[in-house]
């Protein structure tokens, strides 16, 4: 078992990862605003800004995994080689949500060109993205990935019987999968509320983090589904609440 001080080493590292990540992607969000769709940007470009976000937005969230897991292989390695194998463990996990961006390129490319072609789409966009996140808050496969992300030991127990190669990458990458399970209607609600709305990720990666750490984090993730569906309804008819679904111009698309 690794001492409390390599512990906390390997705590802070993460954190510190994270809070880089929220530096770069608040000064992003900075010089670009909200706006619907893609916001002019290429998939190449998206992707970077997208691994950034979701390095700011999960990692706090998975250092505990990430430290159990280091505690898991502290008696075979030095300290070069845990940290190198964290990483790699991080990359596995990140690499998950890398593939989501795709998908959220897609997502949001669609959305933007509704909202440009059709004044009224934009309140049914708003509304069904809002629904999705509470009906899945609320759905037994949210809750069967929460219960991985809240205690994942029986898992990380079993890759450590893996054959060596690449099995850091893969412990992330299988931990990462159940996480997108766990929180990718989350990211979902970006789509009204603005993919660089800063405020938005900040509510979303606390909901997050309590939702995987506080005792009380299933019964939270019950009620943010409750509190989803009623915004939901009330969307279509609260322009304000829609900043992500804002025209370049400044009119509301409803």
């Amino acid at each position: 078992m690794l001492p409390v001080r390599k512990l906390v080493a390997a705590w802070s590292g993460i954190v510190a990862v994270a809070a880089l990540a929220w530096v770069l992607t608040a000064g992003q969000a900075r010089d670009m605003g909200i706006e619907p769709g893609t916001m002019g940007m290429a998939l190449p470009l998206f992707l970077v800004m997208w691994v950034g976000m979701m390095a700011a937005m999960m990692l706090p969230s998975v250092a505990p995994v990430a430290v159990t897991w280091t505690r898991a292989i502290a008696r075979r390695t030095n300290g070069a080689e845990r940290v190198l194998r964290t990483g790699t463990f991080l990359s596995g996990y990140l690499l998950v949500w890398t593939a989501f961006g795709l998908l959220a390129y897609g997502g949001l490319a669609l959305t933007g060109d509704l909202v440009e072609e059709h004044r009224q789409a934009g309140r049914w966009i708003g509304a069904s993205a809002f629904a999705l996140a509470g009906l899945y808050q609320l759905g037994p496969l949210k809750d069967i990935c929460l219960r991985h992300c809240r205690s994942p030991m029986a898992q990380l127990m079993r890759y450590a019987n893996f054959h060596p190669r690449a099995r850091d990458f893969r412990v992330g990458a299988h931990h990462g999968a159940y996480c997108l399970g766990c929180c990718w209607a989350l990211m979902v609600v970006l789509i009204p509320l603005g993919v660089m709305n800063i405020a938005a990720m900040a509510g979303i990666a606390v909901l997050i983090f309590l939702e995987k750490l506080w005792r009380h984090g299933p019964l939270l993730a019950r009620v943010a589904g409750i509190g989803f569906l009623v915004v939901a309804v009330l969307v279509p008819f609260q322009s304000w609440m829609l900043p992500g679904l804002t025209t370049s111009g400044g009119g509301m698309t409803m």
